[in-house]
């Protein structure tokens, strides 16, 4: 077979393209986080509408994420991952015209529908095109371009913002995108080990219901939900907080602090092998200890305090999102994508969920009660943690006999 190796020519190309596409998916996912204090003073909305910006594009991202895989199954890889960015890149566009706060979350909606285009098609493409040797590299910088994608986005517009308005970073970014959009379609090498298959519907939902018949896989379904409610909860809210007195920072500087995001990369990989050493249950319940002492750092008024809260609390939540997701994959015993796709699906419904819920607690008993919700969240994660030992106990003990 005719697979891509590392070191050749087409290796860089797929691995850029897939990289560059990663960037434009996450840089304009999250482009909005920065903007809620800005959101909520320009259209006269309380902080938890204003999170609605997020909420609403993650919400429809988890849902569309199954039903796409399950589309480009029939359709190809590279044209609806072609179809996602352009897409994507266009709504940004659209939403620096956008005339109120209701027409932004109509746009979002969509973008939440197009974004899925790519997590949901980009690994069974690694997977098919990239020689098994060197499929690890291809991964992890797919993954990079995530992260870098989700960082930048945020910088960047919280940067142009501050020095113009969130319309004009809208516009810049919607351009950038546009153009990398162009190169991906360039550089990325058409498939050719996929072939074409019909739509199993029925197929398909008898899988979702096995997987979700699992009580192994719905305890680590809910910790995803739980792990990145929590998170995307603190970052909501965080900039509301450091705006305000007494700190008063710009949106420029909130932009930068989401340059934390850069430990996960450490301790994801990190984690992934002390789990495998010490088991992934003490690791996880440590990542989620970390995440808890991260959050409880927070609360002090020191600024470089509640910096070093952050940056702590992201460590730990990277770990433990790396140990959950690489459970899910160990656990399933068939349809491995499709089970990775239900993870994905609690993990950005959770950001849903928790980020707007966050809002209300924000809104009542100001940063102690997006603390407290947070605090709930990751004893809810233990739970299902020990939950989840005493279930793969049994199966092991069903399996023995």
């Amino acid at each position: 077979m005719d697979f891509i190796q590392k070191g050749t020519r087409a290796f860089h190309k797929a691995n850029w393209a897939l990289f560059l596409a990663g960037f434009i998916t996450f840089a304009n996912l999250y482009i909005t986080q920065p903007l809620l204090p800005t959101f909520a003073a320009e259209f006269h909305v309380s902080p938890a509408v204003a999170s609605l910006s997020l909420s609403v594009t993650t919400f429809a991202l988890s849902i569309s994420m199954i039903i796409v895989g399950s589309l480009s199954e029939a359709w190809g890889r590279k044209s609806l991952m072609t179809i996602s960015i352009f897409a994507a890149s266009i709504l940004t566009l659209a939403l620096a015209f956008s005339p109120n706060f209701e027409m932004i979350l109509v746009l979002r909606v969509l973008q939440g529908v197009v974004f899925a285009g790519l997590p949901a098609i980009a690994m069974a493409y690694l997977g098919e095109e990239i020689d098994p040797s060197s499929l690890g590299v291809a991964m992890g910088l797919y993954i990079s371009g995530n992260s870098v994608g989700g960082l930048s986005g945020r910088v960047i517009i919280g940067t142009l913002t501050d020095l113009y308005n969130w319309q004009v970073g809208m516009i810049v970014l919607g351009i950038i995108s546009l153009l990398i959009s162009l190169i991906f379609v360039w550089m990325l090498p058409n498939s050719k080990h996929f072939t074409a298959r019909s739509l199993q519907i029925k197929a398909l939902t008898t899988s979702l219901i096995q997987h979700l018949k699992d009580p192994s896989m719905l305890c680590l379904f809910g910790i995803s939900f739980v792990l990145m409610g929590s998170f995307v909860t603190l970052y909501n809210y965080i900039g509301f907080k450091l705006m305000a007195s007494p700190y008063n920072l710009s949106a420029t500087i909130v932009g930068w602090i989401f340059i934390i995001y850069l430990v996960g990369t450490l301790s994801s990989a990190w984690f992934g092998g002390l789990a495998d050493r010490y088991g992934r249950q003490k690791m996880l319940l440590l990542s989620i200890a970390i995440m808890l002492i991260g959050a409880i750092l927070t609360l002090h008024g020191f600024l470089s305090l509640k910096i070093i809260g952050i940056t702590v609390f992201t460590f730990g939540f990277f770990a433990a999102h790396s140990i959950a997701s690489g459970w899910v994959s160990k656990r399933a015993t068939h349809d491995k994508a499709q089970a990775s796709s239900l993870y994905l699906f609690f993990y950005y419904f959770g950001s849903s969920v928790g980020g707007t819920v966050g809002g209300i607690f924000w809104m009542h008993f100001g940063w102690i009660g997006v603390i407290t919700m947070i605090a709930v969240f990751l004893a809810v994660a233990c739970f299902l943690s020990f939950l989840l030992k005493g279930f793969i106990k049994k199966q092991h003990i069903a399996v023995g006999h």
